[in-house]
């Protein structure tokens, strides 16, 4: 079964698509597995005809977009040749005529199909192509990120063994703060947020108090530059990875040494894995 927060990443696209193309009625699924997919989310329908149609790949137009694994159209769906027809049934109690659908491919293997339709049987440009593949694209991305994310968080778990570890548990911090910027679910940025400080805490000695009061509170971007800082990153790779430019890592960076009390780079990064911030 996919992962429930993945279906958020197809609802967006989906939004977005039926805005950027005009197309009245479209929807969408990811695969449950290799050889199935599940229509779950349906926008500008007129029946409930649609929702949760399980599709089979190679079968309908879906199906064969998926085993072809590239974008597939009919200008007449009840009519076409080029098709299988295990769903006009459903297809026709929604009154759809034209259809589009474009697979989801991360990295080589389709996860989805995104689906746009009129009412009439009349060709769809290239602005209507366009605006579809660009919406798999996003859910494409969405995905790579949201599957980088669950190895990280899978490795992250993962006991440390010796003192030898931890230049892998901070590339894994840097690495996961990064791409939590990347994340639109909440709950899932939340998670990843969550294991970060639990591994920026991890190297601190059983039972050691804690040296000041309080460690010195740190805003999220500063956090962010200052891991990269840690994992060896200039400003200019910093800011290619956080999306931010040059001159906002300079300055999110003075702002923590400030609050660290802090001289150079290297200083600040010390200070920070003192303070529990950094692992």
């Amino acid at each position: 079964m996919p992962d429930p927060a993945e279906s958020v990443e197809m609802q967006g696209a989906l939004v977005r698509l039926r805005r950027s193309s005009g197309l009245p009625v479209v929807f969408g699924g990811l695969l449950n597995d290799p050889h199935r997919l599940r229509i779950a989310q349906v926008s500008g329908a007129q029946t409930a005809a649609l929702h949760g149609l399980g599709i089979s790949v190679g079968n309908g137009l879906g199906g064969k977009s998926i085993a072809l694994s590239r974008p597939c159209a009919v200008t007449d769906y009840q009519e076409s040749r080029h098709i299988s027809h295990e769903y006009d049934a459903a297809v026709s109690a929604e009154g759809l005529r034209s259809v589009l659908a474009v697979p989801v491919v991360v990295r080589r293997r389709v996860r989805g199909v995104l689906y746009g339709a009129l009412r009439r049987p009349v060709g769809l440009g290239d602005r209507v192509f366009d605006a579809a593949l660009a919406a798999a694209r996003d859910v494409e991305q969405a995905l790579v990120v949201r599957d980088e994310v669950q190895q990280l968080l899978s490795a992250a778990r993962e006991p440390v063994a010796d003192s030898g570890c931890w230049e892998e548990v901070r590339q894994i911090h840097f690495e996961l703060r990064a791409l939590a910027a990347q994340v639109t679910d909440p709950l899932l940025r939340a998670t990843i947020l969550g294991v970060c400080g639990r591994l920026s805490g991890a190297n601190a000695p059983v039972g050691t108090p804690p040296k000041s009061p309080a460690p010195p509170t740190l805003a999220p971007r500063e956090l962010d530059v200052l891991a990269c800082v840690a994992a060896g990153a200039t400003n200019g790779a910093t800011a290619e990875r956080l999306g931010l430019r040059p001159e906002t890592v300079k300055g999110y960076l003075r702002g923590a040494m400030r609050k660290l009390g802090a001289h150079t780079r290297l200083e600040a990064v010390v200070a920070a894995r003192r303070a529990g911030l950094l692992p």
